[in-house]
């Protein structure tokens, strides 16, 4: 029996030993010298320790689970590691610090009179760059869930028997929705979308990132939608500063940076123990809203000092588009050092008059690879690439792949909405509705014009309405003009796009007309060639004021011929060349209608004997290292970090053809935009210009310096506010112009001003006319506010120019100007 107890306890012993595993390492200093008889305990539970030898070894062994071990030794500071113990055993190196005056426990104590929050942030900030991921090569799948609930009033009805059902009971009454003859889909569904994104990215330090596209499927419209790819904003609270330029004007502030100390306040709400972890919930708060823009919390794990979690609020002032925008992201922490991004929602909307968009954005990021492969050549200037395939995904992909559930709501409107996409995608569907699309009646021929479309084939072409067909008012009076037009586009993008038209002027009796065809062939490579013949009015000044580009010495009548071809010819080098012949003719025989002269003043057309001309164009430009993303049939081109140089050369083409003209044009110029931290934009053009030869050259050939328009804040990249006469030239013109908006970064400063939303702009510019000696110099400042126009965001300026130079004396001048945004790139004109 005693035999038996023994053997028993012998392999209960053995499986105790057996259970446990081995933590090994060495201790070093910052010379990486070993530390001899370093202490080793597992933290809250002191009788579990080890001592280091001479050579400063250790070894401890646990049972299997999670730990935090503290290394300590005599003139160093002490410090902490997470250990996650398994079935193998563990190498953890340690380096030790000397002890400073002011280590961390003297930091624990000065807290208690001072700013904990600020205290535990100043930890962080120390630690940051080690636990930012993105400091290391990795590569992840990130699935990308967005749904968007639109409010839009609806009239009640006034008998309250008729009442409309809700949206529950709507929902009910509508399972199927092809039983009828068309789909009747329940209300609500009209006010929902959604999107379902899945990528693979991967990313190397310097920001270089390659997002692979494996499906994107869309239920509804994607307008609304923010954060749609990871290669267009990061959310990387770890820089010093985060570039969000189709969200936000300004760069942003992180909290989480030197920088973010001095600009945000900080003050600890509360701790909390969560799965073993002490949580410390951080409030953060501008100290000024002129250059910070973030408001909320940051969840701190205590002793780590890692982000555990972020709940961060935008404030209204420099959004671009939405009302509110909230940022919300989850970490989980690898080892002691790092926190990995695991969730990110993003929480946003606007409001309009009739209607309001409520948006919400998650990501989610799984199978990180801290240790991946990459060529040489794998990160380039393509940051994001979508395959054909990734836009055919069907329901069963997405039940394998989906990494969240869909709320009860969402899965009937996917259903809902792929019947109604399956219903309208019919053959019989579309046939029925393409003959109602090219029935004529009375109100198209009178107003709208007669369209006709073939889908099966992709082509569609109109005839103008009669209201389009007479011209009430232009150069010589009333005239008739039937037009027609043709667009006819193919499934990998090409296009192919004609327009034409015959005039009748009734005051001259004289016929004129043009017609003009466009063939995409390149639809990736922007790559168009362009065919038009005209005859018809033309000008010699293209580009001038307002008062004088409508004045009857600026016309002529023209019979051209012009071929033209563009491409991309590598990334971010562009081709553009076009070769045209015409005959030039004056306006002088020509009657005018003189009616309104005394209202509008008006001149005589410009005399001369008719010539031919062929002229040749080439242009080039390019921007280094412009970024962007490869869809199945086209690219679209997300900007870079440098200049844009252009170079463009004009050639009158003598004798050929019994042209008349002869000379040459070259002229360069160099253009840019981009923000200065958070200081605002800045913008800038650089040109100069001259004619190499002008043996035989006609006015429309020359180059015009066009003077200002009255009232009229014209582009001030490309044109000057006080130049008060337009000067033809053909020698040297040296043109500089430069635009700096503050975005807020000035005016914001002064108390509850950022609510007003109102920005400084500032600028000059700078001309030399060497032939006339001619110098002009001006400076500009204004206040600047963005209005919601319907959808789209409105910019209204009123600006002060003060102007000089060798031939005007001091003037200033009040302006105004209108700008609309640009929703497909984010940007303004300026």
């Amino acid at each position: 029996m005693k035999s038996v107890f023994l053997l028993f306890l012998i392999l209960l012993f053995s499986f105790g030993i057996n259970a446990q595993n081995f933590v090994r390492g060495k201790i070093i200093d910052e010379r990486k010298t070993p530390i001899p008889f370093a202490k080793i305990f597992v933290k809250n539970s002191a009788d579990q320790r080890t001592v280091a030898d001479a050579d400063g070894k250790y070894e401890l062994s646990l049972m299997p689970g999670e730990y935090f071990l503290v290394f300590s030794a005599l003139g160093y500071q002490d410090r902490e590691s997470y250990v996650s113990i398994s079935n193998i055993d563990l190498q953890r190196d340690i380096q030790l610090f000397p002890e400073k005056e002011q280590d961390y426990q003297e930091i624990v104590v000065n807290t208690k009179k001072g700013n904990i929050g600020r205290e535990i942030m100043l930890e962080v900030v120390k630690r940051r760059d080690q636990m930012n991921p993105w400091n290391y090569p990795h590569s992840t799948d990130v699935y990308i869930k967005s749904t968007e609930q639109k409010d839009v009033k609806i009239k009640t009805p006034k008998n309250k028997n008729q009442e409309k059902t809700t949206q529950e009971e709507a929902s009910n009454t509508a399972e199927d929705p092809l039983e009828s003859s068309e789909p009747k889909a329940p209300a609500w569904v009209d006010k929902m979308n959604l999107l379902e994104v899945q990528s693979t990215r991967h990313y190397a330090p310097g920001n270089k990132v390659k997002e692979i596209r494996n499906a994107y499927t869309l239920h509804g419209s994607d307008q609304s939608f923010y954060y749609k790819t990871t290669v267009k904003s990061n959310f990387n609270f770890f820089e010093n500063l985060l570039h969000l330029d189709d969200l936000h004007q300004t760069p942003v502030s992180s909290p989480i940076s030197v920088p973010g100390i001095l600009s945000y306040k900080y003050k600890l709400e509360e701790t909390y123990v969560e799965n073993g972890l002490t949580i410390c919930k951080i409030k953060i708060s501008p100290r000024n809203t002129a250059t910070t823009t973030l408001e909320g919390y940051i969840y701190v794990i205590d002793s780590l000092f890692l982000i555990q979690k972020l709940q961060l609020t935008m404030n209204k002032g420099n959004l671009l588009i939405y009302d509110h925008f909230e940022i919300d992201q989850t970490f989980s922490v690898v080892g002691d050092t790092m926190c990995v991004l695991d969730k990110q929602v993003l929480n946003y909307g606007v409001k309009y008059k009739t209607e309001s968009s409520a948006c919400q954005t998650t990501a989610l990021f799984t199978h990180y690879n801290f240790d991946p492969e990459f060529s040489k050549k794998f990160f380039s200037t393509e940051v994001a690439v979508t395959t054909q395939e990734a836009y055919e995904r069907d329901t069963n992909y997405w039940s394998n792949t989906r990494q969240t559930s869909l709320s009860p709501e969402e899965q009937r409107f996917i259903i809902i909405k792929d019947s109604i996409r399956d219903f309208y995608n019919r053959k019989e569907y579309l046939d029925s509705v393409d003959a109602i699309f090219n029935k004529i009646n009375a109100l198209k021929i009178l107003w709208f014009g007669v369209d006709h479309r073939n889908r099966e084939l992709r082509y569609q072409w109109s005839l103008g309405s009669l209201a389009s067909l007479i011209q009430p008012f232009g150069l010589g009076g009333p005239r008739l003009n039937p037009s027609f037009d043709y667009f006819k586009k193919w499934k990998d993008e090409r296009s192919l796009e004609c327009y034409s038209r015959i005039s009748y002027g009734f005051l001259n009796k004289d016929v004129k007309g043009d017609t003009w065809w466009r063939y995409r062939f390149d639809p990736f490579h922007f790559g168009f060639v362009r065919f038009a013949i005209n005859h018809d009015f033309d000008v010699i000044r293209g580009y001038d004021a307002i008062t004088q580009i409508y004045k009857r010495d600026n016309f002529i009548e023209a019979t051209k011929m012009t071929l033209s071809a563009d491409y991309e010819v590598f990334n971010g080098f562009y081709a553009y060349s076009s070769l045209g012949f015409s005959e030039r003719r004056s306006l002088s025989d020509f009657k005018f209608l003189n009616t309104i002269d005394n209202i509008i003043p008006n001149n005589d057309p410009t005399e001369f004997n008719p010539y031919q001309a062929l002229i040749a164009y080439l242009g080039f430009s390019y921007t280094p290292g412009q970024k962007y993303m490869r869809e199945p049939y086209r690219k679209v081109v997300l900007g870079s970090a440098w200049p844009t140089f252009s170079v463009n050369y004009e050639r009158g083409i003598p004798k050929l053809f019994g042209s008349d003209v002869d000379h040459e044009y070259l002229q360069v110029d160099v253009m840019q935009s981009f923000k200065i931290a958070t200081l605002g934009t800045m913008n800038y053009r650089l040109s100069v210009g001259k004619f190499l030869s002008a043996r035989q050259l006609y006015n429309p050939d020359y180059k015009f310096q066009r003077r200002s328009d009255p009232i009229w804040f014209s582009n001030p990249l490309y044109s000057f506010q006080g130049l008060d006469t337009t000067l033809p030239t053909i020698d040297y013109v040296f043109r500089a112009h430069v635009v700096h908006h503050d975005n807020g970064a000035i005016l914001n400063k002064i108390p509850y001003f950022k609510k007003t939303r109102i920005g400084l702009v500032a600028g000059a510019g700078a001309m030399y006319v060497k032939e006339y000696n001619w110098q002009h110099y001006e400076v500009l400042g204004g206040l600047e506010r963005n209005f919601k126009m319907s959808k789209r965001r409105l910019r209204v300026g009123i600006y002060g120019v003060i102007s000089d130079g060798n031939n005007i004396k001091p003037t200033f001048d009040w302006k105004v100007s209108f700008a609309l945004l640009d929703d497909r790139n984010m940007k303004w004109n300026f």
